[in-house]
């Protein structure tokens, strides 16, 4: 089994990115982020070895949510107590 694995000193060089949001939808910002933050975007990724790198968002308040999703989408948080459920929406969040 001829199985090829990155060097140790390959791996520790990891790179800051700057992602401007501004007028960007939420959902491929966040996709974006994450690609790099798990390091996906290298030609040497290996799932069991954290090879990402650093990720920096600026202008967050810019983004945009498309459609009706500032009115019907809401963030809900559990208390983990019985009626502990809270649901805010985007409209207040982004606010």
């Amino acid at each position: 089994m001829s199985t090829t694995l990155a060097k140790p000193a390959e791996m520790a060089d990891r790179k800051w990115y700057v992602i401007d949001a501004a007028g960007k939808p939420l959902g491929r910002v966040a996709a974006k982020a994450a690609v790099i933050l798990r390091g996906k975007n290298k030609p040497t990724f290996t799932p069991n070895v954290d090879c990402g790198d650093h990720v920096i968002i600026i202008n967050c308040d810019e983004a945009v949510l498309t459609g009706k999703k500032l009115e019907k989408k809401f963030h809900r948080t559990h208390s983990g107590w019985i009626g502990g459920l809270k649901e805010t929406q985007y409209k207040t969040l982004m606010a």
